[in-house]
């Protein structure tokens, strides 16, 4: 049993991260790197290390100390468009934190790293006092991740029954801790 290291990410894990993330987004999404979607990628300490409502999760791993996995949160919610209009006034900037780039490299899958770095997403959002929601999308055609997402929240939309849905994807709120 491997024993990860969870921590907030400083300026030095931010290469691991992003290479996890850029490496996600091509292999797992198959979209490759997209800038209007996946800027947070290429500046990640804009994105999240700098502003204080957002953070940067990173496991390492206990033998080499790279980053295998990471999960982000920020004030940003679903913007419109592309999203529905009635889900970005549900979930609007400044009172929703987002969950963001929680991603596992697949040899580490199935260990309960999305699981313990999302609960530390969540205690940082109920820490923080302003959210009052936690929202996500995931694409569900990603190994694993509808199920996952299932099991922590309750689906808002599936774009996949949407008459008017513009992607695939599935829109969750989680329950936050309090």
């Amino acid at each position: 049993m491997h024993d990860y290291s969870i921590r907030a990410a400083s300026p030095d894990d931010l290469d691991g991260a992003r290479a996890l993330m850029l490496d996600t987004v091509y292999r797992d999404f198959g979209t490759g790197y997209v800038p209007r979607w996946h800027a947070d990628i290429i500046d990640p300490a804009a994105a999240y290390l700098a502003p204080p409502r957002h953070t940067l999760l990173v496991a390492l791993d206990p033998h080499d100390e790279g980053v295998v996995a990471t999960a982000a949160l920020d004030s940003r919610g679903p913007a419109h468009p592309p999203n529905p209009r009635d889900l970005a006034e549900r979930y609007p900037s400044g009172d929703t934190a987002q969950l963001r780039r929680v991603y596992v490299r697949p040899e580490h899958r199935r260990r309960g790293l999305a699981g313990r770095l999302v609960d530390e997403l969540l205690a940082f959002a109920a820490a923080d006092g302003g959210y009052r929601a936690v929202y996500l999308h995931t694409d569900p055609k990603v190994p694993g991740a509808e199920a996952f997402w299932r099991s922590r929240g309750k689906v808002v939309l599936d774009e996949r029954v949407d008459p008017d849905g513009a992607f695939d994807v599935v829109h969750f709120e989680i329950p936050m801790e309090r």
